[in-house]
């Protein structure tokens, strides 16, 4: 019997009874790490890296029902031995490993193979199965090292400044939004929208060292965003309150920006292709370096890349899961976060 299925609930294992990432509220589930389409409120039992339990609870109030492991710990569920491993993702984001009877699976959720900076990096892990993303699963997506990025974003900043423009980064609240405040090396303060200060919080409370920020507020006025950095979730990008700034000039921050970014960010004024998933080279290094007999490959570019890898001799199979909706599902759980600090 395979140690994994897919199933309508998400990857289940069934001799350890748990599920990985589920869709759909278990008994038990291992999270991979918080992005809304792999994490979701509703399960009774959470098994995740102790950095993605204040992720959990600061975004779905979940708390005591969280057991937490480090990288490299091990428990054993009902037979099953379980071991958490870094996916450079971001923060807190594991490779799930199982182990039973001398079968190894591993179980990827997102991942990136360039070292951020902030989440640790990635490490691959020999096994037999190994169940990859695909997101960006696609020769013409090559990633630019981030050092590069970086300081085409920091010339954007600067050419902004010298024109009294309000330079407006759009990020994710969880994972792009601490990459640019960790790497970005400018002289200007950093203003953040409520929702990634919150979690800035939690992290600090968990350890995590970040560089100052400052929590965008009512009483902080236009002229003093104008002579700082902005960072909002993608929600807001085109909102009324963006729109409203001194002059603002909005630059997204997204993988999707290496080729046409489609009709969402037409209206950005600058895309830079930071992405927090693995490229193609980074997809192939990472599952050969796994050295796995089978490879499953979800959601992405899904027939492509397991055609691909079947004609260079590693055996691969797309399967059919309800991951890879990341920017929908992140724009519901940050909207659902604006309204509540709006409210409050």
């Amino acid at each position: 019997m395979a140690l994994i299925q897919f199933t309508n609930k998400g990857i289940f294992c069934k001799q350890g009874d748990f599920y990985i990432d589920p869709w759909r509220p278990v008994d038990k589930a291992i999270i991979t790490h918080g992005h809304a389409d792999h994490a979701r409120w509703g399960n009774k039992y959470y098994l995740c890296h102790h950095l993605t339990k204040p992720i959990l609870t600061t975004r779905y109030g979940i708390e005591n029902e969280i057991q937490t492991l480090g990288y490299g710990e091990e428990i054993t569920i009902n037979g099953v031995k379980i071991s958490l491993h870094p996916a450079g993702h971001v923060i807190g984001s594991a490779q799930i490993r199982l182990e039973y009877k001398g079968e190894i699976v591993v179980v990827s959720g997102d991942y990136k193979t360039e070292n951020d900076g902030i989440s640790t990096a990635f490490e691959p892990v020999k096994c037999h199965t190994f169940v990859s993303e695909s997101t960006f699963g696609l020769p013409i997506y090559k990633w630019d090292a981030q050092q590069i990025i970086f300081n085409q974003m920091e010339q954007w900043i600067a050419s902004n400044h010298s024109k009294n423009k309000t330079s407006v980064l759009v990020a994710y609240s969880l994972g792009k939004a601490q990459r640019l405040i960790t790497n970005l090396k400018t002289s200007y303060p950093i203003f953040v929208h409520q929702t990634i200060q919150n979690l800035n919080d939690a992290f600090a409370e968990s350890g995590v060292k970040l560089p100052e920020t400052i929590k965008i507020t009512a009483d902080i006025k236009k002229d003093e965003l104008q002579k700082g950095i902005v960072i909002v979730p993608p929600a807001l990008a085109d909102s009324r309150w963006v729109k409203n700034l001194a002059n603002p000039a909005t630059g997204v921050c997204s993988g999707w920006m290496a080729v046409r970014a489609g009709r969402r960010w037409r209206s950005a004024d600058a895309g830079f292709a930071l992405s927090d998933h693995a490229d193609w080279d980074g997809l192939l290094s990472a599952i050969k370096a796994t050295e796995a007999e089978k490879v499953m490959v979800t959601h992405g570019s899904t027939a492509v890349f397991s055609r691909y890898l079947n004609e260079i001799g590693i055996s691969a199979e797309e399967v059919k899961t309800q991951y890879g909706d990341e920017e929908e599902a992140e724009d519901k759980v940050e909207e659902e976060q604006i309204k509540t600090t709006e409210a409050s």
